[in-house]
């Protein structure tokens, strides 16, 4: 198998590596996933006492480090361990094709279609603050996925020239 059908594959399983973890945290109620919302929508679901503020907190950082971790780690291995790919440039083109797949994967599934265009998202009491990603977030999301995502790769890419 060639290395874009391979660059490919392991885009796809980047994806998956950020929508599973979301489908876990909504699975056992949507609340659980109230880091992912707005300040008004944390508190009105802190005020309801659907949960609390720790555990807000507790489910972010949870979800912060092991999506990222597991992310990371495999985008690395991917492109060092499966591809092979050294030096600097190679290995920046391939970490910068998974980061913008899963970062248009998030803006355009996650973001403006399962969250804005379905219910699974929907805490009950707070549907007077949607939409739950406003204009602001949408703008800064899309700044981080085309200005911060290249920044990434580039990072990451230098690292490993220095490592490997």
């Amino acid at each position: 198998m060639g290395v874009t059908m391979v660059l490919i594959l392991e885009c796809i399983v980047v994806c998956f590596i950020l929508f599973l973890p979301c489908v876990v945290v909504i699975a056992n109620g949507t609340e659980q996933g109230a880091f992912l919302y707005e300040k008004d929508v944390q508190d009105r679901v802190v005020e309801m006492g659907l949960i609390t503020k720790a555990q807000i907190d507790k489910n972010c950082k949870l979800f912060k480090i092991g999506t990222l971790t597991v992310m990371i780690a495999f985008v690395l291995w991917s492109v060092y361990g499966i591809n092979g790919a050294r030096g600097f440039i190679v290995p920046f083109l391939q970490i910068y094709a998974m980061t913008m797949a899963e970062g248009l994967f998030d803006r355009f599934f996650i973001d403006w279609y399962w969250v804005e265009h379905t219910k699974a998202w929907t805490i009950p009491g707070t549907e007077d603050l949607r939409p739950y990603i406003p204009k602001k977030t949408k703008i800064v999301k899309w700044l981080i996925t085309i200005v911060g995502n290249p920044i990434i790769a580039a990072v990451l890419a230098g690292i490993m020239m220095v490592v490997l």
